[in-house]
């Protein structure tokens, strides 16, 4: 699968496919060389999964005041 396969993916299909993969991995019916390959694939999807989660995470903590400006959530007890 190449860079740009894997970018067109939603979140949800890459989190399957790297699912998928440590499954095939973890049953040790892969050749080195195929291990090797799966193995890079897998921690590209990773990093791919975690930055999409840090942008969300990013989004997610700023709520829209009541004027249009974001601002940074805090909690006010």
């Amino acid at each position: 699968m190449t860079k740009t396969e894997t970018t067109e993916l939603s979140f949800e299909e890459k989190i399957k496919k790297l699912e998928t993969i440590v499954s095939e991995l973890e049953s040790g019916d892969v050749a080195l060389e195929e291990a090797i390959n799966k193995y890079s694939e897998a921690m590209k999807l990773s990093k791919e999964c975690t930055e999409k989660l840090t942008e969300v995470t990013e989004k997610v903590n700023k709520i829209l005041t009541e004027n249009g400006t974001l601002e940074n959530f805090e909690v006010k007890e």
